[in-house]
């Protein structure tokens, strides 16, 4: 028998809350599933996952009707591990009892712990970054002997069950910096009474993000620059 291993990568994600970011493209790349827990957005969003690795996903609490086929918990196994997923945790039920791994989201924050031989996993959110919070998703690596079935329902047991945070706002940093200086630039702009249109064309900025850094700014008096960005939404960062 063979003493040869393999690694098998799942990803898991959750209240990605419309398109996957670019930055989260790429780790989905080399995973061979993905495990959404959740706040998917849409069915359009769904097919472009499972375009790039077959889908389990359960129905977020803002998934409306589009997702009423969609399970609202679901248990699975991988390698031998049994794996539980609802998208808010208060939510668990009986059919958690057992499972190795607890996966949810809901809540946007990265937790990852242990409790009476459970592993209890939320991969935070992939999607638009909301209130300075961090974008965070998790890789699962499954270790296998080579001789092994290599489907990830094979009832073999896996040698190894390994979590690996990914930290996608560290990658952002770069454009965080770009970013802070579109919105002093429309900040100034506005205070100096141009308007909406004469700011993109001047500045060559996008005019989504445009609109939003006015929208921010006009609707709260006497915000500052690190206010708008604290409340805005960007799909690609």
């Amino acid at each position: 028998m063979s003493d040869e291993k393999r690694l098998h990568r799942i990803a898991v994600i959750s209240d990605s809350h419309g398109p996957v970011r670019p930055d989260v493209l790429e780790h989905l790349a080399g995973a061979e599933l993905i495990l959404h827990g959740g706040d998917i957005a849409s069915q359009k969003v769904l097919d472009a996952l499972n375009q790039i690795a077959r889908v389990v996903a359960v129905r977020g609490n803002c998934d409306k009707e589009w997702a009423e086929a969609l399970p609202r918990e679901v248990l699975l196994e991988l390698y031998g591990k049994k794996i539980y997923m609802v998208h808010n945790k208060k939510h668990i039920s009986k059919k958690a009892e057992g499972a190795d791994l607890i996966i949810y989201g809901h809540s946007h924050k990265y937790e990852d712990r242990q409790t009476d031989g459970q592993r209890f996993l939320n991969p935070g959110s992939c999607g638009p970054r909301r209130f300075g919070a961090a974008a965070t998703m998790a890789m699962l690596e499954f270790t296998v002997g080579n001789d092994c079935e290599e489907k990830t329902n094979s009832p073999a047991a896996a040698m190894e069950m390994r979590v690996e945070k990914i930290d996608l706002t560290e990658a952002a940093g770069a454009a965080d910096g770009n970013l802070r200086q579109a919105v002093e630039l429309v900040v100034r702009d506005l205070q100096r009474g141009k308007t909406l249109d004469q700011i993109v064309k001047a500045r060559r900025l996008n005019r989504e993000l445009t609109e939003q850094i006015c929208q921010i700014y006009f609707t709260h008096p006497g915000i500052d620059v690190q206010g708008v960005l604290d409340r805005i939404e960007i799909a690609g960062l």
